[in-house]
């Protein structure tokens, strides 16, 4: 049976200068990390089993190694999934007991945790040690689990979370291979290969390691895998759930009815199952980050709460693979696909329904309003216009913007905005970017130098945040 440091030593192939896997780099992620690991807080990867998180804590390795210069013996990563690790009493104090010993890094040293979870009482080891101020931690979960009531409570304050999803449609041309246009130019000239792909994107969703897959049975089976995989462990064996069956059904027809409103009594009635065990299972999926519930929208909570919800889901391909489907459903994956972009871009939204309809509405910090109708057709009818209309009438003073998201129409009725998806999705990515670009200042532009080999604790922290102004005042002193 091999050691716990033998066990590092298999997971830590870097500290005897060994390459490594990272995969696809996903730079917005690296780039918020990055900035996150720069304020000395916990960092926390969160997000639903499979969206990547593992790949993204090897390719932050590789970015404290090549662009932090962070010596490679002071970085640990720990697997708290692997069984000889996940069964110890006091797991990662033991890890990093284990390390010093064997290791003995100088200074500051950078814990990365994964599937942090899977190791009992983790939580008050992980503030141990961030109390000490040694080491910078980076952690990875599968479920909103992570982050619960005791977590958040024990930890508060001394974590940034980043929610982590699968591939957006940006990254998903990447992966492909696919430059991604840099201008409207750009975009006119590979406006039907971008198309293209959307379809497929639309069918297959973004798990990475589907998309990578050439074969379109392998893909299903990636997903169906996923789906009992995450409904087993983040559901089933994280909540004792002793009706599997009932679940099953549930889950089943929820999926099958993405973007459509629906009730906790009336999925009582449809399924025969039990209200509050609907609201529970429903509640369990919305941990898992699979399923979730989107409210009706209106200033008074009241009036919000009396109205049915509608349900989406985390990725067009789990749905496809696991659901019941009678035709191609563009519609309804099209809606779904906004949905999950704005849950990414940390919007909540909301839908609205008097006569007619509004998919989407977004608030902004300034409570002004944006509403959104996904209609995936070139061929616009008259309720999409129509269910705009009657929301900036309910909302005078507060509607800025109003949109409806297309196949590949493109005009501008009245007030009504109307973009290709297509565009729609690649453009939000552009202006994110750029935005990101302009408030980055680069991770990591320090190095060790012969003058500072004999402070290396503190120049830890200077290379971490890239401060160069007390690197100059220690030279001057």
């Amino acid at each position: 049976m091999a050691t716990l440091f033998e066990i590092l030593a298999s997971q830590n192939p870097w500290w005897t200068g060994t390459p490594f896997e990272s995969g696809h780099e996903r730079t917005d992620y690296l780039r918020t990390i990055g900035r996150f690991v720069r304020t000395g807080e916990i960092v926390v990867l969160s997000g639903v089993r499979r969206s990547g998180k593992t790949t993204l804590l090897f390719q932050t390795i590789r970015m404290l190694i090549n662009k932090g210069r962070v010596p490679q013996a002071n970085i640990l990563f720990v697997n708290c999934d692997e069984p000889g690790i996940a069964d110890r009493k006091n797991a990662i104090l033991e890890a990093v007991d284990a390390y010093r010993r064997e290791i003995a890094p100088k200074g500051t040293i950078f814990l990365i945790l994964d599937e942090v979870q899977a190791v009992d009482g983790w939580e008050r080891e992980v503030k141990s040690l961030y109390d000490k101020k040694t080491c910078r931690i980076i952690l990875s979960g599968s479920s909103s689990y992570l982050l619960d009531s005791q977590v958040s409570s024990l930890l508060s304050g001394r974590y940034l979370a980043i929610p982590v999803f699968p591939l957006d449609f940006s990254e998903y041309l990447q992966f492909h291979a696919i430059a991604l246009p840099r201008d409207a130019a750009d975009r006119a000239a590979q406006k039907y290969e971008i198309m293209a792909r959307l379809r497929q994107y639309l069918r297959e969703g973004g798990f990475p390691m589907v998309v990578l897959q050439q074969d379109g049975r392998t893909k299903e089976d990636y997903l169906r895998a996923y789906y009992d995989s995450i409904v087993y462990r983040d559901i089933v064996r994280a909540n004792v759930i002793r009706n599997q069956k009932a679940l099953a059904l549930l889950l089943s027809h929820l999926f099958t009815n993405i973007a459509a409103p629906f009730s906790y009594r009336r999925l009582k009635e449809t399924l025969g199952i039990d209200i509050d065990t609907v609201r529970d299972y429903i509640h369990f999926a919305g941990m898992a980050k699979i399923l979730f519930e989107v409210p009706f929208f209106s200033w008074s909570l009241p009036a919000q709460v009396r109205q049915n919800r509608k349900i989406y889901c985390i990725d067009n391909g789990l749905r496809n693979a696991v659901s019941f489907r009678f035709s191609e459903d563009e519609g309804k994956l099209a809606e779904n696909l906004v949905f999950v972009e704005l849950l990414r871009s940390g919007e909540s939204p909301c839908y609205w329904k008097q006569d007619r309809e509004v998919d989407f509405v977004v608030k902004s910090a300034d409570n002004t309003l944006t509403g959104i109708n996904v209609c995936y057709s070139d061929e616009i009818p008259a309720r999409e216009y129509e269910g705009l209309l009657e929301f900036a009438q309910a909302f005078p003073d507060s509607v800025r913007e109003q949109l409806i998201l297309t196949k590949d129409y493109e005009a501008t009725k009245g007030s009504v905005t109307c973009i290709p998806l297509w565009k729609w999705l690649l453009m939000r990515k552009e202006h994110g970017v750029a935005a990101a670009n302009r408030s980055d200042k680069g991770f990591g532009n320090g190095e060790y130098t012969k003058e500072h080999k004999g402070s290396q604790q503190n120049d830890f922290g200077m290379v971490v945040t890239g401060s160069m102004k007390n690197r100059k005042k220690k030279g001057r002193s």
